[in-house]
């Protein structure tokens, strides 16, 4: 009855997302003074979630309803962003790596917020809450 919920998949996703941005900027800031490295993203999650197939996760009823679905392969979302070079043709600003690094945890922490409410709903539901 209570197998492959939505919510969960779906802030599990969100999470995963999180996790590899971060790892990216991470290895970002490790680069910052590379000769010749270019700085990298990946893809916004909702991006991500819209160009997927995967018809599991949400179905889309009505022309007002979010739709997207779970999936897709993070690591091959990585781009590289165009940013002006240094003069040793490093791309990789520390601050604007700062910056996504926030905006990262704020997605982590979002997605978590998901999950704890979700399950606060569903042991609720079970008569747990």
């Amino acid at each position: 009855m209570f197998t492959k919920l939505n919510v969960f998949a779906t802030a599990h996703a969100m999470a995963t997302h999180a996790g590899h941005r971060h790892a990216v900027i991470a290895r970002n800031m490790a680069h910052a003074d590379t000769p010749g490295y270019k700085a990298q993203d990946v893809k916004p999650f909702d991006a991500l979630v819209r160009e997927s197939g995967d018809a599991s996760l949400f179905r889309k009823t009505r022309g007002t309803h979010m739709h997207g679905q779970d999936g897709p392969d993070w690591k091959s979302a990585e781009f590289t962003a165009d940013a002006p070079a240094d003069p040793n043709g490093n791309s990789v600003s520390i601050e604007e790596q700062m910056l996504n690094a926030v905006d990262a945890k704020r997605q982590h922490d979002r997605a978590m917020a998901i999950y704890k409410s979700a399950l606060t709903v569903l042991r609720t539901g079970l008569g747990r809450g």
